[in-house]
């Protein structure tokens, strides 16, 4: 068995031999999060610079395959199939990628928060499929699905039915998820469960939220990213649906009550740091984000 590529994945490309990227790649960074020693940015997409020269870049490429949410990075010999999945893919002894990103919320990254009763938390989606429910499943029961803002919503609800998971959106987000359990209302600070609170962050769209685990994790949905390009947390002002007047008084108001180690983001890069240094970073960022003003959406302009 190997897994459904999509009736639109036949690209009209063969780059040689090997690996390759085709042309449906919307250059969303996936790849290169999880391939960073053989896949790079080129003219706007994602490129095999080179072939694996070991089994570990072997592994990555794998990796981005099974995440790549238009299935684009392929190989004319290889079937991805599901003894090569490697998600749920750990970051640490608490939190795994789901990997599977969905076409519906962009290629989003979403993640699974292990809590010490042996239960789990996702944050955003995946993909939807039964199957990619099982393998989450395994790590422990779902309590809690998680929603960091309407872009990620759209598998929200097939997910909790199937776990039997409450479903969390903040209410300024409500018309993507109206059928949701739980609603987090203004700006307030919400507990979610046990070491988990909600910190909504109006910017992004109207009801973006952070979720902050364990003094630990930081959930930051589009909120902010960890930017190779820059070495530093950024945020996507190029695409701020919302206001980004709104995200710098957000991250005025936030900023000084979170500490953690690890940024999680939706989109951009994942990265960890000791937190007194992402304390400062993200004061530094604060104060730039108060100097932006608002610009014409534009994807090509976020410096992943």
């Amino acid at each position: 068995m190997s897994y459904d590529l999509s009736p639109d994945a036949v690209p009209e490309e063969r780059a040689g031999e090997g690996w390759y990227v085709d042309t449906r790649c919307t250059n969303c960074d996936v790849a290169r999060q999880l391939a960073p020693d053989v896949i790079r940015e080129q003219d706007g997409r994602a490129e095999v610079f080179r072939q694996p020269q070991s089994e570990a870049e072997q592994q990555q490429l794998y990796a981005a395959a099974f995440a790549c949410h238009t299935r684009s990075i392929r190989h004319p010999a290889h079937h991805l199939t599901p003894g090569l999945d490697p998600f749920p893919l750990a970051l640490d002894d608490t939190v795994h990628l789901c990997g599977h990103n969905s076409r519906h919320t962009a290629g989003a990254n979403a993640y699974l928060l292990r809590r010490p009763t042996g239960s789990t938390m996702m944050i955003d989606t995946p993909r939807w499929s039964a199957e990619l429910a099982d393998r989450y499943e395994a790590l422990g029961p779902v309590t809690d699905v998680l929603l960091t803002h309407r872009d990620h919503a759209a598998h929200g609800r097939r997910y909790a039915d199937r776990f039997g998971a409450r479903l969390w959106i903040h209410e300024g987000d409500l018309d993507a998820a109206p059928d949701a359990d739980h609603l987090i209302r203004g700006t307030d600070p919400v507990e979610i469960g046990a070491g988990v609170t909600a910190y909504p962050l109006p910017g992004h769209t109207r009801g973006s939220v952070l979720y902050l685990a364990d003094g630990m994790y930081c959930f930051s949905g589009d909120s902010f990213y960890w930017s190779r390009t820059t070495a530093d947390l950024e945020v996507a002002a190029s695409v701020t649906w919302y206001s980004i007047t709104e995200l710098a008084a957000s991250l005025a108001r936030t900023a000084p009550r979170l500490r953690f180690e690890w940024v999680l983001p939706g989109h951009g890069d994942r990265k960890r740091l000791p937190a007194e240094e992402m304390t400062r970073r993200l004061a530094h960022l604060t104060a730039r984000t108060r100097t932006l003003q608002p610009q014409p959406i534009d994807f090509t302009a976020v410096r992943w």
